[in-house]
Formats: C-alpha cells, sequence, structure tokens
C-alpha cells in the first residue's frame, strides 16, 4: 500500500475511533447525569391514579384492564394504540399508525393530543416498537421519547412519565433471556431514557417488565417447571392457525405485565392480590394457578425493587 495511502486509512480509522469514544464518553456522561434523578424513589402514591397508555399491541387492551382490577377503586385509564407503533408515529400526522381503528376500538380509546392536553392523567406509560434497535436507528426513540414528556409536562408539570420496557420475540436468533439481559442497559436505558432525559432534564422512570419475564422464567425453570407453565412460550398467545406466537401475550403474560405495572405504579407489593380476573370485554380470563401466580408476584416484587429506577423505594 502507498505510504500516503496507509496514512490516509489511519487518518480515517482515528476519526472513526474519535467519534465512537466520544459517543462513549457522552453515554457515560449521561448516564452519571441521570442517575441523579433517581437518588431519591418517588413519593407513594396516595389513591387512585389516572392513567394514560401509549404503545402497540404488547400494551393491548387485556393488561391494562388486568391493572385496573389489581389497582381498585379510583383507578381509571385511556390508551391509543397501533401495531408495532413507533412514539414517532404516534407523534407524527403524516406518519401511518398501522391497526389504529382495530387497535382503538373500544370504550377506553381516547385521542393522545386531547387526552394530554386536558391535563387530568397523573401518569403517562410510552412504550417503543421492536424490534429495539431499528426504534433507535429509523425512528429517533430518545427524541420522541423527549417530545412526550414534555408535551406531557407542559400540560401537567407533576405528571410521572414511564417507559414500558418491552421483550423480542422467543425465538430471537440471540437467545430471548440474552436479549432482555443485554437490550435494558444497552437500548432502553442507554439509548432511550438517558439521551431523553438529557434533554428534558426531568425524570422518566422505568416499568421493567422485560426483567420480569426473564426472573419469572429463571425461577421457574429453577424447579423444572410449575402446574403445567414451564418457560416463555407459555406467557405467550396461539395464532389463529394454533402455532405459537412469539411476542404477543396470552392471559397469564398480560397478568403478569400488569402485576408489574401495579408494583411500580403504586409502589405496593403485589403479593397476595387476585389471579382470577376479566378481560377488557368482561370474559373470564384463563387464570394462573395460585402457585404460579404467587411466583410472579414474588418475582415482579424482587425486580421492581432492585430497579431504583422504577421509582419505588428498595
Amino acid at each position: 500500500m502507498p505510504l500516503f495511502t496507509r496514512r490516509a486509512a489511519l487518518g480515517l480509522l482515528t476519526v472513526a475511533l474519535g467519534i465512537g469514544g466520544y459517543s462513549y464518553v457522552r453515554r457515560q456522561q449521561q448516564a452519571r447525569l441521570v442517575q441523579s434523578f433517581y437518588d431519591q424513589p418517588l413519593p407513594k402514591p396516595e389513591g387512585g391514579l389516572q392513567v394514560y397508555h401509549l404503545g402497540h399491541s404488547l400494551v393491548g387492551r387485556d393488561m391494562p384492564a388486568m391493572l385496573a382490577q389489581l389497582a381498585g377503586a379510583g383507578h381509571t385509564y385511556d390508551s391509543q394504540l397501533g401495531w408495532g407503533t413507533s412514539l414517532m408515529q404516534h407523534w407524527e400526522p403524516d406518519q401511518p399508525v398501522n391497526g389504529f381503528d382495530v387497535e382503538n376500538d373500544h370504550p377506553r380509546f381516547r385521542a393522545v393530543e386531547g387526552a394530554l392536553a386536558s391535563g387530568s392523567y397523573d401518569v403517562l406509560v410510552l412504550t417503543e416498537m421492536v424490534e429495539i434497535e431499528d426504534a433507535i436507528r429509523y425512528h429517533d426513540s430518545a427524541d420522541y421519547l423527549a417530545k412526550w414528556t414534555a408535551l406531557a409536562r407542559d400540560n401537567k408539570p407533576q405528571i410521572r412519565i414511564y417507559l414500558y420496557e418491552t421483550w423480542h420475540h422467543t425465538n430471537d436468533a440471540a437467545g430471548w433471556l440474552t436479549r432482555i439481559d443485554a437490550d435494558l442497559k444497552k437500548f432502553w436505558q442507554g439509548r432511550i431514557i438517558h439521551p431523553a432525559m438529557a434533554k428534558t432534564d426531568a425524570p422518566i422512570h422505568l416499568i421493567p417488565a422485560g426483567q420480569v419475564m426473564a426472573a419469572f422464567i429463571r425461577a421457574l425453570t429453577a424447579q423444572g417447571g410449575l402446574d403445567g407453565v414451564t418457560g416463555a412460550d407459555d406467557l405467550m398467545a396461539r395464532n389463529a392457525d394454533g402455532t405459537a406466537d412469539t411476542i404477543h401475550l396470552n392471559d397469564l403474560g398480560a397478568y403478569l405485565v400488569a402485576l408489574t405495572h401495579y408494583a411500580v405504579l403504586y409502589h405496593r407489593s403485589p403479593e397476595g392480590l387476585p389471579f382470577a380476573l376479566n378481560r377488557a370485554d368482561g370474559t373470564l380470563a384463563d387464570a394462573p394457578s395460585p402457585a404460579v401466580a404467587a411466583l410472579m408476584q414474588r418475582s415482579v416484587w424482587e425486580v421492581v425493587q432492585r430497579h431504583p429506577e422504577t421509582g419505588v423505594a428498595a
């Protein structure tokens, strides 16, 4: 290789490494900055909460309905959903929200712009589309989390903002548990929550549903399964043709995620809560056995208390 070309290549490599190093340093600085927001837990709510859910089918209709049953009197909620919808697509009027008419054909739908403009919600729960790397790369996740946060606080400064951490397909080539373990810090926090908080200079808390699912499955596996529930696929729905749906929740999965929301939003252990609940349409949901429900509840509380980003005191 000619000397000039070799020098040019080294120069480009140095620039590339410098940019990469700067990005790493910047993320580390952001992490230290935002950690200060989690040094003190949030005050425990004194009564029922008015909650707004913005997201997609991993929120669904049944999980918020189960959360309302767990929380009891005083808890109300509304939502706007789509199919695989990103925070950007909910924000931008010229972006399509696939499945909008189908997903929002229920009494709890309220258009997000009017909902937040009302200033009547205590809590805004947001989630991002998955694949999470694609959401970050192509849908500017951190920017739009910051936009939704700023809009909500403009209308109600004391509103609590949460990002609901979800999961990937159970047959992910990298491994379902491996992805859950790695993606929280790398993507959900490092590339979405932390940059958004740096932009808004205000706390955004975490609902660690993916972490809870992983903890429950590990606890389940450690005892060789329990009452017919043996792995992650037992938390997932079935397709119309009977094949496994590798990402959408069945009733057991919706119950586990509803418990997680309850523990985070209300700062209360879910241990001892009822487990025979209704779906959003009023029909009786498939219930876990008492032993499975108890393991779910313990797993939720252990994970929620372990993460100061939830705002819940350890």
